[in-house]
């Protein structure tokens, strides 16, 4: 699995960098605006063109329009101006950019990626909270299909009912088992005083079905669940379209898109360290230290 860095801050990209893991980066407007606040008389296209510069692999720049044309001409705009720095540029394009707010259509996303695709500009559609929408996406032509895991999980605990801030935070990470357990509890709750026959009222119930429902969306239980998904639909029809799960909140949620078969994870800088360290790790290198005998230690001398 290829290793992305979500961010646009270019020292936690050298730092990643230097590592020796690093494959790509990923950006959007919200990352850009959080780096560049830092800074003061900062030149913007300056900063991305050194982000571009940092990096061999990949580097994902969001497009801010919301209609077909306005997101080609954007998109067309970035790949002009910042591919030829490395020759890394792919242009990021949500699947669907209708909302209460905006109304422009449920297919502009589309229609942007098919037009890119025809052009010869590599894209990364942002935004997938489900397989199916990655499927349109493939067919499009695009290079990349970025689930978000990490939003797909917040979903479907609100659906069960928890809500991020007041009941966990935002990198707590709950699988499938869990909302399930939970499920069991709610249902227990509103069934321990029956007895006997009565119990067979659980299977009609509608509450019963509802709660049900609630651990998925739609039979995704949770965003390496999506990702699995994904990639089967991938591999079903042999879709050069490459997985990159996204939205990734802990070391956990790495572990399982990995598990899952995704092709790139892109990942937060404070992820990546959460990722290196263990416990026992940390022990066995003390006592690795406390055991160097004088006649080894000599080897090295």
């Amino acid at each position: 699995m290829k290793i992305f860095v979500d961010t646009a801050e270019i020292d936690e990209i050298k730092e990643a960098n230097s590592w020796g893991i690093l494959d790509g980066v990923t950006t959007n407007p919200s990352l850009i605006k959080k780096a560049v606040e830092k800074r003061e008389n900062i030149d913007v296209e300056e900063y991305v063109k050194d982000i571009c510069k940092t990096v061999d692999g990949p580097v994902s720049l969001e497009v801010i329009g919301l209609t077909r044309e306005e997101m080609v001409e954007q998109g067309e705009l970035l790949y002009e101006k910042f591919n030829p720095v490395n020759g890394n540029v792919v242009v990021k394009i949500p699947i669907n950019t209708n909302s209460p707010e905006s109304s422009v259509g449920e297919y502009e996303g589309l229609k942007a990626l098919k037009d890119l695709s025809s052009r010869g500009i590599p894209t990364n559609t942002t935004l997938i909270m489900k397989p199916e929408q990655a499927l349109l996406a493939a067919k499009a032509g695009t290079q990349y299909v970025s689930p978000f895991a990490g939003r797909i999980d917040d979903y479907i605990r609100t659906r069960v009912g928890l809500t991020r801030g007041d009941d966990y935070p935002k990198s707590a990470y709950h699988d499938a088992d869990w909302l399930r357990h939970a499920s069991y509890l709610n249902l227990k709750s509103r069934y321990d005083e029956l007895e006997g026959e009565e119990l067979e009222k659980i299977y009609s119930d509608k509450a019963v079905a509802e709660v049900k429902d609630s651990i998925s969306d739609d039979g995704i239980y949770s965003g390496s669940s999506a990702v699995s998904a994904i990639n089967r639909i991938f591999s079903n029809y042999e879709f050069d379209t490459a997985v990159l799960a996204a939205s990734l909140r802990n070391s956990r949620q790495v572990r399982e898109v990995a598990e899952a078969g995704a092709d790139v994870a892109t990942i937060p800088f404070q992820v990546l360290e959460e990722m290196i360290g263990h416990y026992k790790t940390e022990r066995g290198i003390v006592s690795f230290s406390e055991d160097v005998v004088e006649e080894y230690e000599a080897i090295f001398e």
